[in-house]
């Protein structure tokens, strides 16, 4: 067992861990194209994220400099409007800002809010800053500090934007949690010693049978309970 005193500061990715990222795009698809039916939507969502993961992926490659995600959302929208023959500027100008309207998962609020009266807690996302602030505020989710990763111009898993959150930590990296529902983005947070725990979430990208990561959860009321009495088993 693990005592509560061993972890100082909790970190949570936001996209997919505590946000339903494609329920969201989803949704703004629909509403720009109203007319489409749920394969053609589930079309224009693949698009999008295909995009997405592409040019972030080059970005960490060298390919290209580095562009947020509010760029990279606006080519997205310029996409999907081609494929689906939109041709209004509003209403692709509103799809290019869809992710900055997205749900929270069910029990994402109310455990964030739990978690911040014992705990200093972090949101650390691939998302631009003007995008995370305007989808903390959608969604209602409580931080202490929201950091994005264009405060150094990079994207996860790159070192440099865990290390962003350790240093905002203030504290030893293997003090630090990170919580995600991405094995990927677990891989980068213990690359630079953080401590780490998997959420499992209906999407994301789950471990596979080579991860050893500290914990594992079934969703984030278990986190939080786990770590709310003191201490958290070791899966």
């Amino acid at each position: 067992m693990t005592g509560i005193r061993d972890v100082e500061v909790v970190v949570f990715d936001v996209l997919g861990t505590l946000i339903d990222e494609p329920s969201g795009l989803r949704a703004a698809i629909r509403e720009a194209v109203p007319a489409s039916d749920d394969t053609a939507v589930d079309d224009l969502l693949s698009l999008w994220q295909q995009h997405g993961a592409l040019e972030q992926r080059r970005i960490l490659q060298g390919l290209r400099a580095y562009a947020g995600t509010e760029t990279i959302d606006a080519e997205a929208a310029r996409l999907v409007s081609g494929r689906a023959g939109l041709s209004d500027p509003a209403t692709i100008a509103r799809l290019a800002t869809a992710g900055q309207r997205m749900p929270p998962w069910p029990d994402s609020v109310a455990g964030l809010e739990r978690l911040a009266q014992c705990f200093p807690v972090v949101g650390l996302s691939n998302a631009g800053r003007t995008a995370l602030l305007r989808l903390s505020a959608h969604a209602g989710l409580r931080w202490h500090q929201a950091l994005s990763a264009e405060a150094v111009q990079a994207y996860k898993p790159a070192p440099e934007v865990y290390r962003l959150a350790v240093d905002t930590a203030g504290c030893p990296p293997d003090r630090v949690l990170m919580v995600a529902a991405h094995a990927w983005d677990l891989r980068g947070a213990q690359a630079v010693g953080m401590r780490t725990a998997y959420v499992r979430r209906p999407v994301g990208d789950p471990p596979s049978s080579a991860d050893v990561f500290d914990w594992r959860f079934d969703g984030l009321g278990q986190l939080v309970g786990s770590l709310t009495r003191g201490q958290v088993a070791s899966g």
